[in-house]
């Protein structure tokens, strides 16, 4: 090979590659012989040298590592002649960073460049020095950098990259320029009257005055006189000209420039500069054109920011509210954002607030914008604007919203409706309304401090008392309520629920019984309050109703075994206290009031507000997947109650102290239970078991997830391998993936499909134990030779295949039983190698054994009385485990239960009061686990019904993971049609499988039954 003609070869070799290791192994082979031509440097010319270090660059750029010839590239640098000089400093650029030692070899001959008369060497030089920086560049470089922007003999393109250039030195060391004697020579450069120069020396300066805006501020004025030229077109080449928009990369460096300085004292200056911003603000539409609606756009919001930083005359901070209300109204998502997020930055500017409002509708239709950001910023603005003239309509927009609002915003959006109930309310009914409506609407993200904060208002006002009362009884009436609306309810009618002794449906015997209807379906969270609230009713009871003391003295013997140490303590101390009389009613004392302290909410909501960026930051962090569930106990914060700790009635505390602590609305908070879950999410941690894939010639597909068992990556696949180098393949029949995942959810079927062999499955399913049967049936009126069956199980399975015969005589059917014994939890999936000979073909496919995690559920249904002990008895994490799935398939509930049931999960009705709720248990049988409970909660979404909320619980971790992953896997990938793989009643674990019919004289390709004869 001569001349460049090698490095095209090269290129060619790699480009003709068939593969990642037949590409490798030509590389390895590549540097090699480069390697060898380096070690002979005789015979190294320059030329070679440059042909080869080209080689390295290709190779680095397609990402292999290039660990040696960096001394060859470097030493390039100094070729007397340009094709070798360019090859140096492109490949130095590329391969060094501004660490290696090899730099400093090269620091005196880029210097010779750049302070030489060669222009072209010059480029090539600050273009290296602009791409590397580093500390070293900046002290040894920068003086010649800087003489070369001002000097008058350069040409325009070394002074537009000597600008540049500088701005990286600059940035790497801000000592690299001399403040004191730059500041004129800045000011100059700002005169420039090519616009190349100037846009580059305007990035400089956008850096420099960012970094001590007072010492330049003589280039304030040359700022303003840049826009001025600009504006009015004077003096701007057509190249510069952007869709008839005067540089306008250059205006927004400048308008950037002038947002450094505090004010414009000089009255020409700032009268020149409005007259500036005026001519943007009026010349500024949206057009057909994006780009153009792109340029301009830049410019106008960059004017926006400028006159907001200059607190310009509320004639054109009206105007410029004005514009952004037509930026909000138009069809373009990007301006619509952009017009929001400005106008919350409006909002800091005084006395634009009215005219904000004029907008207030336009704001709220951006609520229902399919966009999530715009969602996001329109909720921002209308949270920054209100006060107390429209905070009535915006917060009943906000409630409205909260119904149909996605999961990720939910939390966002109670938060700041509760603050602004609580900052604006215009009386404190309507403010107690609001924060109920809020817990009946969205229960599952209303934080505590919300409902904390509700109570002290209540608390501290005697006239809300017999309001909030009846507000609170008048919830307990419906159906189904959230647990924190149960908590805020008993709450309020222990302390107040006196006052409404007199009206119908609100004596105490009458409270009880409503509020204990609600004890069996809270949990160990709520269950405290509710027998602090059962005291205060017997206490406020006098003289004593001997029924309702009989009822409430037998819930309190009834927890004063209970595991729980806060129940317990509780049901003992007020069942002694009940006993006592008068001193159970100085004990019991009404709540004092709460000492006045700053809002917790309003506190909270300061820490998490962030920008329109950070926003978008926290967006695509939410999407990302996570591997953890982090449940953490939330405690109160300034503004709550503080942290319920009973003292002991045998102990020295008095009466004042005893009542303030057993009256605390909070106990001691716990985890996920089937009424409250929390609200932390859990993102995928493992993908689907089962992935779609078209049915025809398949060769090596890789169709789910294998474990650490040992079986292949690839699987659910066939190919015929070739023998004297034929290359056809073997045309399937039927979809492999689908009817792996309809023998997930039945005992009998086609498990695979050629026009040779059909293989068919009939299982037998008892406890941790199962019992397969292979049916292998020749198709064709030839043998079939070479038969190989291997079983490659996970580490979880234990499985014994009888072997199969080596040849299947024609139109017949072998038998081959395979036992299965499961060791403990686990999704992974048994493979079966298999491979057979036909004529001179040798077909082979490796498919996944249908012995999945379900099969080793055994249906179980549950009362309330048995399904929710075992429920709180599950404390949390790992042994309880929550999920926010989207991207369900949508189903109805009836269909999402026969789901459920086909895979032996059984769905328990009534255990739930939310008609939309799924509760669901099942047992599960394994060798380490023996027979394990399994309890499971669905939480669906009517206005949404790809999304749900999932809860499981077991007492194995293990297993609490592997079945809510493996119930998320049948929610999101159900293959289309597979309503009709869910059988409406079928043969459970135990149960003989139904009879099938002898075979047909003609096999059909669909029917498993023809395939499956003899089993019985």
């Amino acid at each position: 090979m001569t001349g460049m003609r090698g490095l095209s070869v090269f290129i060619s070799d790699i480009r003709n590659c068939q593969n990642k290791e037949a590409e490798r192994l030509r590389v390895d082979k590549e540097l090699g012989n480069v390697r060898t031509c380096f070690k002979n440097e005789k015979v190294l010319t320059p030329y070679k040298k440059k042909k080869y270090v080209w080689k390295m660059l290709y190779i680095h750029m397609l990402g292999y590592d290039v660990d040696f010839g960096h001394m060859e590239a470097v030493s390039l640098i100094s070729a007397p002649k340009y094709p070798e000089k360019q090859v140096g400093y492109i490949v130095t650029s590329c391969l060094l960073n501004e660490n290696h030692d090899f730099l400093r070899l090269a620091i005196n001959t880029v210097r010779n460049d750049i302070i030489g008369r060669n222009e072209t060497f010059q480029c090539l030089a600050l273009t290296l020095v602009g791409n590397i920086g580093g500390r070293d560049f900046a002290e040894s470089l920068a003086p010649d950098v800087q003489k070369l922007l001002i000097s008058s003999s350069c040409r325009p393109l070394v002074r537009k990259k000597a600008a540049l250039c500088l701005l990286r030195l600059f940035r790497k060391n801000p000592d690299a320029i001399n403040v004191d004697g730059w500041a004129d020579r800045m000011a100059q450069l700002l005169d420039e009257r090519d616009l190349g120069v100037l846009t580059s020396s305007t990035s400089l300066l956008v850096a420099l005055v960012s970094n001590n805006h007072e010492a330049y501020s003589s280039c304030l004025p040359k700022c303003v006189k840049i826009l001025e030229r600009l504006a009015r077109n004077q003096d701007v080449p057509q190249e510069y000209t952007y869709y008839g928009i005067p540089s306008p990369w250059l205006q927004v460096k400048a308008m950037r420039a002038l947002q450094y300085f505090p004010t414009i004292e000089d009255p020409s200056t700032r009268k020149a500069l409005f007259e500036v911003l005026q001519r943007i603000l009026m010349g500024t539409d949206v057009v057909k054109n994006v780009n153009k609606n792109n340029a301009s756009h830049a410019v106008l919001f960059e004017a926006l920011s400028l006159v907001m930083h200059l607190d310009a005359e509320k004639e054109m901070m009206s105007q410029c509210v004005a514009l952004l209300g037509k930026f909000i109204s138009v069809r373009e998502p990007n301006i619509r954002y952009l017009g929001l997020e400005n106008m919350t930055r409006m909002l800091m500017v005084t006395d634009v607030q009215d005219i904000i409002k004029k907008h207030q509708s336009q704001i709220i239709t951006s609520l229902k914008d399919p966009d999530i950001s715009i969602r996001r910023r329109a909720l921002d603005l209308l949270y920054g604007m209100c006060d107390v003239s429209n905070a009535k309509d915006i917060v009943e927009e906000l409630l409205q919203y909260l119904s149909t609002a996605e999961f990720s915003m939910r939390e966002e959006l109670s938060l700041k409706a509760a603050i602004l109930a609580e900052k604006f309310a215009p009386d404190l009914s309507w403010y107690v309304d609001v924060i109920l409506q809020l817990i009946d609407k969205a229960g599952d993200f209303v934080s505590d401090d919300i409902w904390f904060r509700v109570v002290q208002f209540v608390t501290n006002n005697e006239d809300l008392q017999p309001y909030a009362a009846s507000k609170a009884r008048e919830y307990l009436d419906k159906i189904a309520i959230h647990e924190t609306m149960v908590k805020v309810s008993a709450y309020i009618l222990g302390e107040y629920g006196h006052l409404l002794a007199r009206r119908p449906g609100c004596s105490a015997s009458e409270l009880f019984s409503i509020l204990h209807e609600k004890l069996p379906t809270v949990s160990t969270t709520t269950i405290p309050i509710l027998l602090s609230t059962y005291a205060k009713l017997l206490m406020h009871t006098q003289p004593p109703d001997p029924e309702l003391q009989k009822q409430i003295w037998a819930i309190f013997k009834k927890y004063e075994s209970c595991i729980d140490v806060e129940i317990q303590q509780r049901a003992v101390e007020y069942f002694e206290l009940s006993k006592k009389g008068a001193a159970f009613m100085d004990v019991l004392a009404e709540m004092p009031k709460f000492p006045e302290r700053q809002s917790s909410l309003i506190k909270k909501a300061e820490d998490v507000e962030d920008t329109a960026d950070q926003s978008a930051i926290k967006l695509r962090a939410q999407q990302q997947p996570s591997n953890a569930l982090v449940l953490a106990d939330p405690q109160p914060v300034n503004g709550a109650p503080p942290p319920l700790k009973v003292p002991s009635v045998s102990g020295s505390t008095g009466p004042e102290s005893v009542a303030r602590s057993l009256s605390q609305p909070n106990g001691t908070l716990s985890n996920i239970d089937p009424q409250n879950p929390s609200p932390d999410l859990l993102s995928d941690l493992l993908g689907p078991l089962a992935i779609e894939g078209p049915p025809g010639a398949v060769s090596s597909e890789q169709h789910g997830p294998i474990g650490a068992g040992g079986a292949p990556d690839e699987v659910d696949g066939s190919a015929i391998v070739p023998v004297e180098e034929q290359t056809n393949t073997v045309e399937l029949v039927g979809n492999i993936a689908e009817r792996f995942h309809a023998l997930c959810l039945k005992d009998s079927g086609v498990l695979y499909e050629d026009p040779y062999i059909q293989i068919g499955i009939k299982a037998e399913w008892r406890g941790h134990h199962g019992r397969l049967v292979l049916f292998l049936g020749n198709k064709n009126t030839s043998p079939l030779t070479s038969v190989q069956a291997l079983i490659l199980p996970p580490a979880h399975l234990k499985l014994e295949l009888s072997p199969v015969p080596d040849t299947i005589p024609p139109r017949a059917q072998v038998q081959s039983p395979l036992e299965v014994m499961n060791i403990r939890p686990s999704r992974d999936v048994a493979v079966l190698d298999f491979s057979y000979k036909f004529g001179t073909n040798v077909v082979s496919a490796k498919l996944r054994i249908p012995a999945v995690l379900n099969k080793f559920l055994q249906p179980l249904q549950l009362t309330s009385e048995e399904f929710f002990p075992q429920w709180r008895s599950l404390t949390g994490p790992p042994l309880k485990l929550q999920e926010v799935i989207r991207g369900v398939r949508p189903l109805v509930l009836p269909e999402m239960a026969n789901l459920f049931n086909s895979f032996h999960v059984t769905i328990c009705p009534g255990l739930d009061p939310n008609p939309n709720n799924l509760v669901a248990s099942t047992t599960f049988y394994s060798e380490s686990t023996g027979a394990m409970l399994c309890l499971a909660r669905i939480e669906t979404d009517p206005a949404d019904r790809t999304q749900l909320r999932m809860t499981v619980g077991s007492g194995d971790p293990t297993l609490t993971l592997e079945l809510k992953e493996f119930i998320k896997e049948q929610l999101i990938a159900i293959p289309v049609g597979s309503r009709a793989l869910v059988p409406a009643a079928g043969p459970g674990p135990g149960q003989a499988p139904p009879a099938v019919q002898p075979p047909s004289p003609v096999i059909a390709a669909d029917d498993p039954g023809a395939m499956l004869a003899g089993l019985l």
